[in-house]
């Protein structure tokens, strides 16, 4: 779809490329459109742990329109009456937090869908329909695989679960919370723990054998040979805060 850069995206992934983006927890959509000026496949733009409300949400995902840059909105949790907004938004991609289990895929994946593909998406024509200049029948039928629905693995629970998970129909990502996850194993931050790389490649390799889209948010050394579709490297407030750095170092 033109209006969120979907198609894009899809093209850099299925090319066998890693599309790289940052996860944006600033109000300033200005931000966005910087981030896409600088080539960045996709923003993560994230309701889960951050202030933003769903109109900067919106700020976020109307900035990208016409540019290369796809909008993904994470939200903060998985309950329909908080992907409904976001999906009238018509982003590239919603992420739901913390699925542990195929019945909490199973539940973000109807939240997202109308009722005549199985879901429970309440029915809105906004955004989303291009405000009308789209025919109903078109929209209906793109609706049925747009915005496309990863749930992120960030339990050792999810880890134990993820080959029911991945039989999903309708799931279209897995994305790996490698913070969360390695707290749930007693150790936060340690990628290189043995027992957690043995969980976070657990997942890359059976998500890829799947064939389904893999991707995280994978920020340092750790990731470099580790392959994923996408790759979000860094927050925004992080490379703010080391350029800043940087720079008094200098003076």
């Amino acid at each position: 779809m033109d209006i969120n850069n979907l198609e894009k995206f899809l093209a850099k992934v299925h090319s066998g490329e890693t599309a790289s983006g940052i996860l944006i927890s600033s109000f300033d959509a200005a931000v966005s459109e910087l981030a896409a000026d600088c080539g960045c496949d996709f923003v993560w733009i994230d309701m889960e742990h951050s202030p933003l409300t769903i109109v900067d949400v919106m700020h976020h995902v109307t900035a990208l329109r016409g540019t290369d840059c796809a909008p993904f909105v994470r939200v903060a949790w998985n309950l329909p009456y908080l992907l409904k907004p976001v999906l009238d938004l018509a982003p590239a991609a919603v992420i739901v937090p913390m699925v542990n289990t195929a019945e909490d895929a199973a539940a973000a994946i109807r939240a997202c869908r109308y009722p005549s593909e199985g879901g429970e998406r309440g029915f809105s024509l906004r955004r989303a329909g291009g405000y009308g200049r789209e025919p109903l029948d078109a929209y209906l039928e793109r609706s049925r695989r747009e915005p496309l629905v990863f749930v992120q693995i960030e339990h050792r629970e999810a880890v134990r679960n993820i080959d029911a998970i991945l039989q999903l129909e309708g799931l279209d990502g897995i994305c790996i919370g490698p913070c969360d996850l390695s707290a749930s194993y007693g150790k936060t931050g340690r990628f290189d723990d043995p027992e957690v790389a043995a969980a976070i490649d657990l997942v890359r390799e059976r998500t890829l054998e799947a064939g389904v889209l893999l991707g995280g948010f994978c920020p340092g050394a750790f990731w470099r040979d580790r392959f994923m579709n996408w790759k979000t490297v860094g927050t925004d407030f992080d490379i703010l805060a080391a350029g800043t750095r940087r720079l008094l170092a200098r003076r």
